[in-house]
C-alpha cells in the first residue's frame, strides 16, 4: 500500500505543472489590483465569493485538461478543425488584442513594484523584458516549467503579508459561515470583476497547450486533474489573503486603492514596512511571471490555430512564427511602458472589454468540443457533469456580460 502511494505521488510530480502554473499566473498585476480593491472597499464581506469562483475555475480548467490529454491537441487547433479557419482567425484576433493589453499591464506592474524600491522603470522594464525573453528562447519546456513552478512558491509572500496584517479571524470565519448576499451595484460589480480577473480566455489555451507539449497522456488524466484542482485551490487561497490583508488594514483605515502598487505603499504605515515590502515583492513576482506566460500563451494559440510549428522545446529556426510573436509581444509591450505619458488605463480598459466578448465564445466552443464523442470518446462529459458545466458556464457568461456592461457604463 505504501509503495503504491509513493509511486502515485511520483507520477503526480511528473505530471504536475500546467494546472498549478496556469492558475497562479492569473494572480497577475490586474488580479492583485482587483483583490486589493475588493479588500479595501468591502473588507472581508466578499471573501465568500471566492469559493464559488474557485469551483467554476476547477470545472472550466478540468475540461481543458481533459481535452488536452485525450486529443493531444491544443484548444485553438481543435477549434480550427471543428469550426473552420475563418472563425478561428476572428477568435485569435480578439485574444491577441486582449493578451497584448494585459502584457502591457504586466510590465506596468514590474515598473510600479520596483519604483517602490526606488528603481527607475527605465532600468527595471528593459531588464525584465530581456530576462523573460531569454528564459523561453534559450530554455527548454522542462527548464522553463521548473522556473515557473519556483515562481509559484513566491506567492507565499501574500500569505505572510496577510499574517503580518493581523486580521480578525473571527470576522473572517463569520464572512464564510454567514455570508452577506448583498447584490447592490457596487458589490455586484466587484464580484463580477473578481470573476472576470480569475477566469480569462488565455488560461484555457495555455493549459491545454502546455499539457500537449509536456506529452501528458490519457492514462495520466487522474494526476493531471489533481494538478488542476490543486492549482485552483492555491490561487484562491492567495487571492483570499490579498483581500484579507487589505481588508484588515486599508478598509479599516478608510483607504481606497485602485492598483496593487498603491496598496503596497498604503500598507507601510498601517502594517509595517515588512508587510509593505512583501506585498510589493509579490506584485513584482506576479508581474514577471505573467509577462512570461501571457506572450507564451498567445504564441501557442496563434501558431496552433494557424497550423504553424510551436513549442518551447523547438529551436528558433524550427518555429520562427512562434518565437517571433513571443518576442514581439514582450518587447513591444515593454517599450510602450517606457513611452512618456502612456495612457495605460485606456489600453487595459479596451483589453478587458475584448476579454469579456471573447470568454463566452470560448466557453461555448469548449462545451461543444468536450461533448463530441467522436473526439473525446469515453472521456466526453457525462449527463451529470454536463448539468454542472452548463450551469457554471451559463453563470460565467451572465457575469461576464455584466462585467462588460459595468466597464462600458462606468
Amino acid at each position: 500500500m505504501l509503495k503504491a502511494r509513493w509511486k502515485g505521488f511520483l507520477l503526480f510530480l511528473a505530471v504536475a505543472g500546467p494546472g498549478i502554473i496556469t492558475s497562479n499566473v492569473d494572480n497577475d498585476a490586474g488580479g492583485i489590483a482587483t483583490y486589493s480593491m475588493a479588500g479595501s472597499n468591502f473588507g472581508y464581506h466578499l471573501l465568500w465569493s471566492l469559493v464559488p469562483i474557485m469551483a467554476a475555475l476547477i470545472i472550466v480548467q478540468e475540461m481543458s485538461a481533459r481535452m488536452g490529454v485525450v486529443t493531444g491537441k491544443g484548444l485553438s487547433d481543435l477549434i480550427r478543425e471543428r469550426f473552420g479557419v475563418r472563425i478561428t482567425v476572428y477568435l485569435l484576433f480578439g485574444v491577441v488584442l486582449t493578451n497584448f493589453g494585459n502584457v502591457i499591464a504586466e510590465f506596468a506592474g514590474v515598473a510600479s513594484s520596483l519604483e517602490i524600491f526606488h528603481i527607475s522603470k527605465f532600468v527595471s522594464v528593459p531588464m525584465s523584458a530581456l530576462i523573460v525573453w531569454l528564459l523561453v528562447v534559450k530554455g527548454t519546456y522542462r527548464s522553463v516549467e521548473k522556473i515557473f513552478l519556483y515562481a509559484c512558491l513566491f506567492y507565499v509572500t501574500y500569505i505572510v503579508s496577510g499574517l503580518l496584517a493581523h486580521p480578525d479571524w473571527g470576522q473572517i470565519g463569520q464572512s464564510f459561515i454567514h455570508p452577506e448576499f448583498d447584490f447592490s451595484a457596487g458589490r455586484l460589480g466587484m464580484i463580477v470583476g473578481l470573476v472576470g480577473t480569475t477566469i480569462a480566455p488565455w488560461m484555457q489555451f495555455y493549459l491545454q497547450a502546455s499539457i500537449v507539449e509536456k506529452n501528458i497522456l490519457a492514462k495520466d488524466y487522474r494526476h493531471s486533474r489533481l494538478d488542476v484542482v490543486l492549482g485552483s485551490i492555491i490561487v484562491t487561497v492567495v487571492a483570499g489573503f490579498i483581500v484579507l490583508t487589505c481588508g484588515a488594514t486599508l478598509f479599516k483605515a478608510g483607504i481606497r486603492v485602485e492598483n496593487a502598487a498603491d496598496a503596497a505603499l498604503a500598507l507601510k504605515p498601517l502594517a509595517g514596512r515588512y508587510c509593505s515590502a512583501l506585498f510589493a515583492f509579490g506584485l513584482l513576482n506576479a508581474s514577471l511571471f505573467a509577462a512570461s506566460i501571457l506572450p507564451l500563451s498567445t504564441a501557442f494559440l496563434v501558431c496552433e490555430g494557424m497550423g504553424w510549428e510551436a513549442g518551447v522545446n523547438k529551436k528558433f529556426s524550427e518555429a520562427p512564427q512562434f518565437y517571433g510573436l513571443y518576442s514581439l509581444l514582450i518587447f513591444l509591450g515593454a517599450g510602450i511602458i517606457l513611452l512618456p505619458k502612456i495612457p495605460l488605463f485606456p489600453v487595459m480598459y479596451v483589453s478587458q472589454i475584448i476579454n469579456g466578448l471573447v470568454l463566452p465564445v470560448i466557453l461555448v466552443f469548449m462545451l461543444i468540443l468536450i461533448n463530441n464523442k467522436k473526439l473525446m470518446g469515453a472521456h466526453a462529459n457525462t449527463k451529470g457533469y454536463n448539468i454542472i458545466s452548463y450551469i457554471t458556464v451559463g453563470a460565467l457568461i451572465v457575469l461576464t456580460v455584466g462585467y462588460l456592461a459595468t466597464l462600458i457604463l462606468s
